[in-house]
């Protein structure tokens, strides 16, 4: 890797997480001697690039910092094709649809040495030959996610029983062709999963719910490695 390209990446990697790097762990990400990545940083630094920290505790990158748009590698816009043809194939309408401009935009904006890589890609995605009948606007849900508003829904489970929940939203989860909403539930005070499929009707109410949708979904992923810990101590596959 040339030095110019490993610069670029020592700022990628630093971008993408939200803690601490070590040059150790960059070393073995980019392949390189830990040595090298203490001259790079400090090449980047004499550059103004606003990184924090030092050797032995780690790196970080100051938000705010920006790079030239669509610097993108060969790997990276395959990756941005496959994730695109997975949304457009099983994101709602509105998702779906931001899929394909994404695509198209990115065709119009890469060199042309990567657009064969882009127009004529060597990964796929499965193709989708069902989807699920719902009634739930996903695109309004994802709204009032980001918004952190409350939902009450009609909702039918796997047996036909009917009931009215009240949840704090926070996430939209896809499973093969079934789109799941998780949520915090009031009338169960704790988190429930439901199918979208099996939403009769929903309410969306002005109230928000205390707290940020991050901190909310932190807290889910918290309980679902939890379970998954707790499954695998036990010897048994966690159910799907």
């Amino acid at each position: 890797m040339r030095r110019a390209d490993r610069l670029f990446q020592i700022i990628q990697v630093l971008r993408r997480s939200s803690k601490p790097v070590t040059a150790d762990a960059m070393a073995v990400e980019l392949e390189t001697s830990k040595r090298s990545i203490y001259r790079d940083i400090a090449t980047l630094m004499a550059q103004r690039v606003p990184i924090r920290g030092e050797a032995g505790i780690g790196y970080v990158l100051d938000g705010g910092f920006d790079m030239p748009p669509l610097m993108l590698t060969s790997d990276e816009v395959e990756a941005a094709v496959l994730g695109a043809q997975w949304v457009a194939g099983r994101g709602d309408p509105a998702l779906a649809r931001a899929a394909r401009d994404l695509i198209a935009k990115i065709a119009a904006t890469v060199p042309e040495k990567l657009r064969p890589v882009l127009l004529e890609p060597a990964v796929a995605s499965a193709p989708v030959w069902r989807h699920e009948v719902e009634t739930l606007d996903m695109s309004r849900v994802r709204a009032w996610i980001h918004a952190g508003r409350k939902l009450r829904l009609h909702y039918a489970d796997e047996q036909g029983n009917e009931t009215l929940r009240v949840i704090w939203p926070c996430l939209v989860g896809y499973r093969e062709t079934k789109r799941l909403l998780v949520g915090w539930c009031e009338s169960r005070d704790d988190f429930r999963t439901f199918r979208a499929a099996r939403v009769v009707d929903a309410e969306f109410l002005d109230d928000r719910y205390p707290g940020r949708p991050a901190v909310l979904r932190a807290r889910w992923y918290a309980r679902v490695e939890a379970e998954r810990a707790a499954w695998e101590a036990a010897g048994r596959p966690m159910p799907q």
